[in-house]
């Protein structure tokens, strides 16, 4: 019955109504919304942006570019990745790239975002489009304090500028990552075979390097840069015989431009002597004073010898000599050598300039192992005011101090509020994963690099971050090692992944296997953590006077490293 009733309702109420006619008169609909303006988006884009609301300017500027024309699209792309909000500027890049389809500058900027974002095969297909697009005579760069691409003339086909926005704005190995296999290479000119060897290397690929030095030398036999390239190609790939003839090749066609190319690599070959004495040879010729004096300051510096390096550093200051990086130096020399107050002065001096952000990272650690938490933090926290376009690896930084210092928790609120600011950034979400790890949150860290690596499958520093963490903690041990290869096989030169290839080789209970990438991974970056790997395998493998030998050389060099000093305590109580 009630369904009948019901229906009856429903039927007679009508006819009811219009015998009421005034009481029951249908009301009028409400208008609908207006439709967004572009134009009054952008400027509420822009009121955000002068108040420094940089994530409110970034997506309202995204929503206006998908109503607006190509300069508006431009604008919300430049925006959307200055203000490092990537899925804002995702969205502008890719309309910005569908309504200018033609352009140089478009389609640069959108492969940076794509790279961010660690999307290779979109930023690949912009760099392929962006090569054979005509040319638009502009230099691409992220310039002055604002957001924005800084357009310049320029004569050449612009590929050196694609590249400069790339790394300003991603690491090398995406970078190179993005170009490998795309340039043509047949008709490329030495300077563009040596750009992509230089980026090879900086990739952690060599061998990628070496074909592409070849390839440059064949067209220009004396090129420079090509030829220091080979050298030290050669020198990452475990080839010391030929980075020598490499570097004597090319002192002989270039004895001036040349003069310490076999210093050079003898140093980075770690053939200490040998680099001295080819310096010393050079002091007595009309080699630039300068230039000798300073190598023989790195050389000291990296044996470990900080009496010596501070000695010709000090020189190199004192006649006037002395760039920032010789500055940053004797301030390292200080802080290595406990005095705090000489250290935190020199570090002062270099808090505005090229090295600003690295010297105030260096003064803040010193001041956080004081407990000086708050004055460590206004250091970093007074250059994000002045460049808010770091805001993103200020974040990182203060995280990272703050965790290596026991302050986890306050390390996560940091990247918690930077996530507030930058959402679904992966550089602040890998850090917050390691921070995790780093607080014995394992779980959480383990599941949070796997969300990360589900969202980019082929980066290889997560691949690796997440096998190194599982092998760490006797975790999934052959899933580790899967995940380090991974990463290996697009970083084959790579320290830190050498480093846990032998880390799960150990804990697998291979630690004859385990040696030879490890001791390769030391060798290339002499990393005091990596010499703590390195000497617990060979004690494993039951060479314990070689794992003496190798933790007496790392604590030469890293005598301040508490893991590393840790390490060699539980081995040999007894070591001073």
């Amino acid at each position: 019955m009630r369904p009948a009733t019901a229906s009856l309702r429903f039927i007679l109420l009508p006819a009811f109504c219009l015998a009421l006619a005034a009481g029951c008169a249908t009301a009028p609909p409400e208008p609908p919304p207006p439709a967004p303006d572009a134009a009054a988006l952008t400027i509420i884009a822009e009121m955000a942006l002068q108040r420094g609301d940089c994530r409110t300017a970034a997506q309202t500027y995204a929503k206006a570019a998908e109503l607006a024309s190509a300069p508006v699209a431009q604008r919300a792309s430049e925006v959307g990745l200055a203000c490092e909000d990537l899925p804002a500027a995702w969205i502008s890049a890719q309309r910005w790239r569908r309504l200018a389809p033609q352009s140089r500058e478009a389609l640069a900027v959108y492969a940076a975002v794509a790279l961010k974002l660690y999307r290779i095969g979109d930023a690949r297909s912009a760099v392929k489009a962006f090569l054979a697009a005509p040319q638009e005579h502009a230099a691409l760069g992220r310039g002055g304090k604002g957001p924005g691409v800084r357009v310049a003339g320029a004569a050449d086909s612009g590929f050196t500028d694609l590249t400069t926005l790339l790394l300003q704005e991603c690491d090398p190995p995406e970078v190179f990552a993005a170009l490998h296999g795309v340039v043509d290479t047949g008709g490329a000119s030495p300077a563009r075979l040596t750009l992509l060897g230089e980026l090879a290397l900086e990739a952690y690929d060599a061998r990628s390097a070496e074909h592409y030095a070849l390839l440059a030398l064949r067209r220009s036999p004396k090129d420079p840069r090509a030829n220091r390239l080979l050298a030290r190609a050669y020198v990452v790939l475990g080839q010391p015989a030929a980075a020598i003839a490499a570097a004597q090749t090319y002192m002989r066609k270039e004895p001036r431009r040349g003069m310490f190319e076999l210093a050079d690599v003898y140093r980075q070959l770690g053939r200490v002597e040998d680099a001295h004495q080819e310096l010393e040879r050079l002091r007595a010729t009309d080699a630039p004073r300068a230039q000798v004096d300073r190598r023989l300051a790195l050389l000291a510096y990296d044996s470990g010898d900080l009496r010596e390096a501070q000695q010709w550093f000090a020189e190199l200051a004192t006649r006037g000599e002395a760039d920032e990086s010789a500055l940053m130096y004797l301030s390292d020399i200080a802080a290595r050598r406990g005095d705090v107050d000489a250290a935190l002065a020199g570090y002062g001096k270099l808090a505005d300039s090229a090295l600003a952000l690295q010297a105030r990272e260096k003064a803040a650690a010193l001041l956080l192992t004081a407990h000086r938490q708050a004055a460590a933090m206004a250091l970093l926290d007074d250059y994000a005011r002045q460049h808010p376009e770091d805001a993103v690896d200020l974040a990182v930084a203060q995280a990272q101090l703050l965790a290596d210092h026991g302050a986890a928790a306050a390390a996560l609120k940091v990247l918690d509020r930077g996530l507030r600011a930058h959402p679904g950034h992966p550089a602040l979400l890998y850090e917050r994963a390691i921070v995790l790890e780093q607080s014995g949150q394992v779980a959480e860290a383990v599941q949070a690099l796997q969300r990360l690596l589900a969202q980019r499958p082929a980066d290889p520093t997560v691949s690796n971050a997440l096998g190194y963490t599982l092998a760490d903690h006797d975790l999934q041990l052959p899933r580790a090692q899967a995940l380090i290869r991974r990463a290996l096989g697009q970083m084959p030169d790579n320290p830190a992944v050498l480093d846990s290839l032998g880390w799960v080789r150990l804990r697998r209970g291979d630690a004859a296997g385990a040696t030879a990438p490890l001791e390769r991974a030391y060798t290339l970056s002499h990393d005091p953590q990596i010499g703590a790997h390195w000497g617990q395998a060979l004690w494993a493998a039951g060479r314990r006077e070689a794992a003496r030998k190798v933790w007496a050389e790392a604590l030469a060099r890293h005598p301040e490293s508490k893991s590393l000093q840790a390490v060699v305590t539980r081995y040999i109580p007894d070591a001073k």
